[in-house]
């Protein structure tokens, strides 16, 4: 996490997301952060030094590994969200997807949604995916996969979902397809 203290400011960075608050500095360091947390709905420790999330990430609950269904954290890259996620996403996990998927449509960039670390998605996160593409789209942004499953690949295919939005191997590629330029029906990086 980031505070950034100047002379009559005082800036918090989420740990999880890299959203920013700023307010007036207070004389004591703890005061400024429970100030900011407080009143814009962070989480967190009440102390500048502490670890801080925003109201979004916090939202998501906590931000560890290996927790099925759950996400593991909302980077800003650029004009690019991206959302990475473990494990299955499901009817009973798909909740956490839906909300990391609002706030990247908040952000109002591209989308990349990483599932390097998921096996296995059900019609609930096939239907966000597709909802999360549409609403990219309709602002003129687009949306990546990323996933090196066969079994998730296989059913964007079979689904057509594939030739709607781009799927990548990595983050890289799907950095390089989101910058490219307009969508195309069936941009895929394999």
């Amino acid at each position: 996490m980031a505070v950034v203290l100047e002379d009559h400011l005082v800036t918090l960075t989420c740990d999880s997301c890299g959203d920013t608050v700023a307010g007036p500095r207070v004389p004591s360091d703890s005061e400024v952060a429970w100030a900011l947390i407080s009143e814009h709905g962070w989480s967190g420790s009440p102390l500048a030094a502490g670890p801080h999330r925003c109201t979004h990430c916090t939202r998501l609950g906590p931000a560890g590994g290996g927790v099925p269904g759950g996400i593991l954290g909302i980077e800003h890259v650029g004009d690019v969200t991206v959302v990475t996620v473990a494990g299955d996403v499901d009817l009973d996990t798909g909740d956490t997807l839906r909300q990391a998927l609002r706030h990247a449509a908040d952000m109002g960039g591209h989308v990349l949604v990483d599932l390097g670390r998921t096996d296995l998605i059900d019609s609930t996160a096939l239907g966000l995916l597709a909802r999360a593409h549409r609403l990219a789209a309709e602002r003129g942004r687009r949306l990546c996969v990323v996933t090196i499953s066969p079994l998730i690949r296989q059913v964007l295919k079979v689904t057509r979902l594939a030739e709607v939005f781009c799927v990548a191997d990595d983050r890289t590629a799907a950095l390089a397809l989101l910058e490219a330029g307009p969508p195309s029906v069936g941009d895929a990086a394999s």
